[in-house]
């Protein structure tokens, strides 16, 4: 579709995926009042730079988008990494590799000190599964994978449809 953006509607469907996915995190950190740990907070990351790119794909001319589009495959495959690696900690598999996943290290010899060292904002550990749907032994942390390798799945085939579809017109 050399006139047309036929990216578009793929580079809004990551971005939508990767809104849906920050909001359910927002919805269950400020309505439900669940602490995120920070294994929590890195799983964040690609599906806002998934949202970013995805954004910037939709606007941009359709030879450009879709090399953007195809920059997206990093971010799911690290969504899905980390959910992994959160996973493995969740199941006792290994330790966290962040530090701030395991027990705050209050120090002092009186009390005062001792308060003085804790931290600000109370921590969860990284090996605390938060599970959203009660009686399903899934965590919060598995759905977000299947969720990442959901969305990258729909994207392959969507980007086999276009091809195919591009092919047939222009060859």
């Amino acid at each position: 579709m050399r006139g047309g953006h036929a990216s578009r509607p793929l580079a809004l469907f990551l971005a939508v995926a990767a809104l849906l996915a920050l909001g359910v995190a927002w919805y269950t950190q400020h309505v439900l009042q669940i602490m995120p740990c920070e294994l929590c907070l890195w799983e964040r990351w690609p599906w806002r730079l998934l949202l970013g790119a995805g954004i910037v794909a939709a606007v941009l001319p359709d030879k450009i988008a879709r090399q953007i589009v195809w920059l997206t495959v990093p971010f799911m495959l690290g969504a899905i990494g980390l959910s992994v690696c959160h996973a493995g900690v969740e199941w006792q598999w290994w330790p966290s590799p962040f530090p701030a996943c395991h027990a705050p290290h209050v120090s002092g010899h009186t009390m005062a000190e001792r308060l003085a060292s804790m931290p600000l904002l109370p921590s969860k550990p990284c090996d605390a599964a938060t599970y959203l749907v009660p009686g399903v032994p899934v965590s919060m942390t598995v759905m977000g994978g299947i969720y990442a390798a959901a969305v990258l799945w729909i994207f392959v085939i969507w980007r086999q449809k276009l091809e195919r579809v591009t092919r047939r017109i222009f060859h």
